[in-house]
């Protein structure tokens, strides 16, 4: 699979780049949702169904019917309603569902089935209680396919030896649970007291906030992480960066940067979206993207859209503090979109509170905190 060989290959590149340290720890951060089905040894039996595949509508019908109402498996992309159309895909009687953060943990350690808990949230796992809940029982899943569930930066055990002939690096090596690239991207920031937001400008717009009580309300995309003794609430929408482009290069969105005007609207009241579809603040499988009327000139659309990810932002944040989560004090911004000063400006006249861009960007470095929580 494509996952394992960039595994391979980047590993490899790190023993080869970073011989004069000494790796102690990986722990792995992946798309939330991005579900496969593999046997005991870890060979996939199913391709993975990426975060966003909607393909499960069909199977979000019987979750409606049983799963709490506010439950993070109630939409056509979750975890759950993957694993349910795969069963009707898959022959196979036994198998483990693994995410994509689990399936790669896995592989390094020859240890299935291991999850974290963040990971395993839109799969059914209740973090409040800390277990599968006995609803999913009424599921019928085959016994044993669900996994062992740890709270992120767990030891669950060593790279085999396999793995570690393969990649040049230690076989003691410690496999830690991870979590979900946007938890990851959050830790990366530093962001650690009640009220800390962090605003994802990549593909997708994800927004988080640090609460001290877990916020879910399914009918607009809200969900709750556990980090450590607190949580991260937040949703993510399925507008973004990447809507941005699809109608430009990176050298042409650079270069009308410098036109755009924070202080005077466009007008344009857009919803930027490639597809039919929402999930936050709106939860619509159907909610229609918005991108006419287009004007003539290139920059002044290239601005429409930058304002209507901005109205996402604004309203996202808002929806939170009205549901129960703390008003934001501060937002960090990462992502691609976090270099854009204009952007930047115009984010915070509209939400009115200072945003500013985080020092650290990767949600690599996130896991390696993760990693480095599992060795102390």
């Amino acid at each position: 699979m494509v996952w394992w060989h960039a595994v391979v290959e980047v590993l490899r590149l790190l023993n080869r780049d970073c011989s004069h340290y000494r790796l102690e720890a990986i722990a792995v951060d992946g798309t939330s949702s991005t579900l496969l089905l593999c046997d005991n040894q870890g060979k996939p039996l199913t391709a993975g169904l990426m975060y966003n595949d909607s393909r499960s509508r069909e199977a979000l019908q019987q979750l409606e019917s049983i799963a709490p109402t506010g439950s993070p498996v109630l939409g056509a992309t979750s975890s759950l309603a993957k694993l349910i159309h795969l069963l009707q895909v898959v022959p196979a009687k036994s198998f483990y569902a693994m995410h994509q953060a689990d399936w790669i943990m896995g592989m390094l350690s020859h240890r299935f089935p291991f999850s974290d808990e963040n990971n395993c949230l839109k799969l059914g796992y209740d973090p409040i209680k800390r277990q599968w809940p006995e609803w999913m029982q009424s599921l019928g899943l085959p016994a044993g396919c669900l996994p062992k569930v740890y709270p992120s930066g767990t030891p669950i055990g060593t790279l085999c030896e396999s793995v570690a002939n393969e990649t040049g690096l230690p076989a003691s090596t410690s496999v830690v649970t991870g979590t979900t690239d946007s938890n990851a991207a959050f830790l990366a920031t530093g962001a650690n007291e009640i009220g800390d937001a962090v605003t994802s400008l990549g593909s997708t717009l994800v927004l988080k906030i640090l609460s001290d009580k877990p916020l879910f309300a399914s009918e607009y995309g809200i969900y709750s992480h556990r980090v450590g003794d607190l949580w991260l609430v937040g949703g993510a929408s399925n507008s973004g960066g990447a809507v941005c482009r699809h109608f430009f290069s990176d050298t042409q969105m650079l270069e009308m940067t410098a036109s755009l005007d924070p202080n005077h609207s466009t007008g344009l009241n857009y919803y930027p979206l490639l597809r039919p579809g929402e999930r936050f603040p709106v939860n619509d499988s159907e909610f229609l993207p918005r991108l006419t009327p287009r004007p003539a000139d290139d920059a002044r659309f290239f601005q429409g859209i930058l304002e209507g990810l901005t109205r996402i932002e604004q309203e996202g944040y808002a929806l939170l503090y009205r549901l129960g989560a703390p008003k934001p004090k501060r937002i960090l911004s990462i992502g691609g979109g976090a270099i854009n000063e204009p952007w930047r400006k115009m984010r915070e006249s509209a939400i009115g509170i200072p945003v500013t861009r985080a020092d650290q960007q990767a949600a690599a470095y996130g896991a390696s905190l993760l990693a480095r929580r599992g060795k102390e």
